[in-house]
């Protein structure tokens, strides 16, 4: 009698834990999935993002409205996958894929203004081309945008070559951008009559980095002006 007694008390245990399961779906579950999703942000470049505010700025720019942002940036970093240095050779990268992102910004070139790079610009286009073409491969499907990065006032270091950035580079970096049809954010010609934000001529300083993050949030926005409002 006691273990026929204690047999209905298992079975109705398991029907009450079966419901309260079937309950909290319903209540539950079903109200989460309506939840907004959180769209990821990566910001890619060198040490342009790395080493400065700019990813900050923007995260809280975009914080509010359900963007999370992360700065995936790799100083001394290039596009060029004949330097020593190449941003696709870098564990930040491969970080940056595995971010499964929904927006990718891609804020590189700078550095491969370096002379000694020079011989090596036939290919930088490809190069770049190869770059975007990872993430979009991605399976969140990312939308990418590519920036046009923050004009080079003075070569004190000897290590860039203001000339060859500007004449060669943000044309190439444009080409890059319309072979893979992505859209571009101006971020150079809306730091060029600033020359006092570049202490060294070449870095950004803290107003620099939030006139980046908020051409980027312009650019955002006017894409996706549906998660904003």
């Amino acid at each position: 009698m006691k273990k026929k007694n204690l047999a209905l008390l298992t079975i109705a245990l398991v029907i009450l834990i079966a419901s309260s399961v079937i309950v909290a779906y319903f209540f539950w579950g079903k109200e989460n999935q309506n939840l907004p999703t959180t769209i990821r942000v990566a910001c890619v470049g060198d040490s342009l993002t790395q080493s400065t505010e700019y990813p900050y700025d923007l995260s809280m720019q975009l914080g509010t409205k359900g963007y999370t942002v992360r700065n995936f940036g790799a100083g001394s970093t290039t596009v060029s996958l004949n330097s020593e240095t190449p941003y696709m050779n870098t564990t930040v990268f491969h970080d940056a894929l595995d971010f499964q992102p929904d927006i990718v910004i891609i804020m590189l070139g700078t550095n491969d203004a370096q002379p000694n790079l020079h011989r090596y610009n036939t290919s930088f286009v490809d190069d770049y081309v190869k770059l975007i073409t990872a993430f979009e491969g991605l399976s969140s499907k990312p939308k990418t945008w590519v920036v046009l990065p923050p004009p080079i006032f003075s070569n004190q270091s000897g290590r860039i070559d203001p000339q060859f950035f500007m004449q060669t580079i943000v044309p190439d970096i444009e080409q890059a951008a319309n072979k893979t049809k992505s859209p571009t954010i101006d971020v150079y010609s809306a730091l060029a009559i600033y020359p006092d934000y570049f202490p060294d001529g070449v870095h950004i300083n803290d107003e620099g980095a939030k006139l980046i993050a908020n051409e980027i949030y312009k650019s955002i926005l006017s894409q996706n002006k549906t998660n904003f409002s």
